[in-house]
């Protein structure tokens, strides 16, 4: 009779941890559960893609991109004869980003597209996970993670800025870029 029990309270406690289970996807099983199919690419980019001279940057600067601690991008390409696929990832991908745990920093919406800036974190000004989110009727869309510790998006910006000055490795990133123009 004891035995009984004890197989009672294991399946209970099986049961009861299962249940408890979040089952939405996120943004990262995403992305794991699409690396390898058609139509998606995807790529890790190491920070020394940025190719930036740390004795350049202010101390601001320095502490942002120290911050930061990896990339990754995926995307999806359009293909002009599965636009249903093409809509139902889409709409995946929004599903999930529109989780209540990601937070809105911005959205730009023009007539080929939108663009949207979005991040994990307690507030702010200490996040976690900075995502990137694009998409383009003609092309596909994209997304990219800016995954650190602590990071500022007003200090993401400032260094941004000296990205774009800088000498960035395309090499690195050909992949990403090339995907959407084959």
């Amino acid at each position: 009779m004891t035995s009984y029990k004890y197989i009672i309270a294991i399946t209970f406690c099986f049961g009861l941890l299962l249940t408890s289970c979040k089952s939405e996807p996120t943004l990262q099983t995403y992305i794991v559960d699409n690396q390898e199919s058609p139509n998606f690419t995807t790529v890790d980019l190491p920070l020394s893609v940025l190719n930036l001279d740390e004795s350049k940057l202010n101390e601001e600067q320095k502490a942002t991109y120290n911050s930061i601690k990896r990339l990754n991008f995926l995307g999806y390409k359009k293909d002009a004869t599965q636009a249903e696929a093409y809509n139902s990832e889409k709409e995946k991908i929004e599903h999930i980003l529109n989780d209540e745990s990601y937070n809105e920093l911005m959205e730009i919406n023009n007539h080929g597209g939108k663009f949207t800036l979005k991040y994990l974190g307690d507030d702010e000004n200490s996040i976690d996970e900075l995502i990137v989110y694009g998409n383009a009727k003609d092309t596909g869309f994209g997304v990219l993670r800016v995954l650190g510790n602590d990071m500022n998006p007003s200090h993401i910006m400032s260094l941004a800025k000296v990205i774009e000055e800088g000498d960035i490795d395309m090499s690195q990133i050909k992949n990403a870029v090339s995907f959407f123009n084959e």
